[in-house]
Formats: structure tokens, C-alpha cells, sequence
């Protein structure tokens, strides 16, 4: 137990590095958890959020590596040109539309 508790006190203490060197922006993190912004900077400042509230900033966070993934595959897909512009998304989805319920 006493373990997790050195382990919270240092992600607490480290969260405002924690959250700089996170991939995502602070706005997203903040929306994310709900809490309003005053009061998000106030309890980086202070190092003072809940331990419900790093959990959840935790989970915003944990979602990086599959989500950055994705991205990745994503610019990698657009770079070999293997893309649909929004015109042509549209068209299939009306065509698709059309076949299921008629004009």
C-alpha cells in the first residue's frame, strides 16, 4: 500500500509535466474531464486534484497509443494518396442510401 501511495503523491506532484509532454492539448484534457478551466489550472498550479480526477485525466491520457496509432496509419494512408475526398464519401453514402430505401 505504501507503494500506491508514493505513486500517487509523485503522478500529483509531476502531473503539470505529465500533461506537457502528453501528446494531446490541454483544452482537449480539460473538456474531457469536465472540470472548468480556472479550476483545472488552479489544481495544476497547486498540484491538487482528486484522486478521481487524475484517474480520469489517466484514462484521457491511457487512450493515447491505440488512438496515436491510428492517426499514424491514417497520415500514412492520406501520403499514399489511399483517401476518399467528401464529394466521393457522399456519393457512396446516397448510392448506398438509394439501393436501401428507394428515391
Amino acid at each position: 500500500m505504501i507503494l500506491e501511495i508514493k505513486n500517487y503523491i509523485k503522478i500529483s506532484n509531476s502531473i503539470d509535466e505529465i500533461l506537457k509532454n502528453s501528446p494531446f492539448k490541454i483544452k482537449y484534457i480539460i473538456e474531457k474531464t469536465g472540470i472548468s478551466e480556472p479550476t483545472f489550472f488552479r489544481k495544476m498550479k497547486e498540484k491538487k486534484f482528486l484522486p478521481e480526477e487524475l484517474l480520469k485525466i489517466a484514462e484521457i491520457i491511457e487512450l493515447q497509443p491505440s488512438f496515436l496509432q491510428s492517426l499514424k496509419e491514417a497520415e500514412k494512408e492520406i501520403d499514399n494518396g489511399s483517401y476518399q475526398t467528401h464529394r466521393e464519401v457522399m456519393k457512396v453514402s446516397e448510392e448506398r442510401f438509394l439501393e436501401k430505401y428507394g428515391n
